[in-house]
């Protein structure tokens, strides 16, 4: 995994979120995003979310990798079993969390975006190379297997995806 290009491609988007914070209007955060049901402020904040839940990933990563593969497996099995509550948990969240200030979420992603840039920065070789089973239903981006190399660049993915689907400025 070529770390810099990881770490570069987080800056951008942090960048890029920024920017678009900036030039939203009012009316701009409101209107209702293309091919979601939530709105360009909601959908903003999932964006961060993706880098969020990264936090999280990269524990189960450290955990379910030192364990026999038929744990992380089928502990993945489990959690695509529960893809129907975790699609309106998913929603409802982002829902939520769209009610934050565009500035605090412009905040929350720069420290989001700091604890990364250190984890990754921490993470021997083994660590980047351990890997297990993910629950592939929950998001088109997550594969049935994944690494932590794999989790950490996740994000900008997930972002880059959705960014596509904010009509700011329409």
């Amino acid at each position: 995994m070529d770390r810099r290009a990881v770490h570069e491609q987080w800056e951008r988007d942090r960048a890029t979120f920024h920017a678009l914070v900036a030039a939203a209007t009012a009316d701009d955060l409101r209107r209702p995003s293309r091919g979601t049901r939530w709105t360009n402020q909601q959908l903003l904040f999932h964006m961060i979310f993706g880098y969020q839940v990264v936090r999280a990933l990269q524990v189960l990563v450290r955990v379910f990798g030192r364990l026999p593969d038929p744990v992380s497996r089928g502990f993945a099995r489990a959690l695509d079993a529960g893809t129907v509550p975790f699609d309106v948990v998913n929603y409802l969240g982002s829902c939520g969390g769209g009610m934050l200030a565009p500035r605090w979420m412009a905040w929350w992603f720069d420290r989001i975006i700091a604890s990364l840039h250190r984890s990754l920065d921490h993470a021997s070789d083994a660590d980047v190379g351990r890997g297990m089973h993910y629950p592939a239903r929950w998001d088109p981006f997550f594969a049935p297997y994944m690494t932590l190399a794999d989790v950490y660049r996740y994000p900008a993915r997930h972002f880059a995806f959705h960014q596509q689907q904010l009509t700011l400025g329409a």
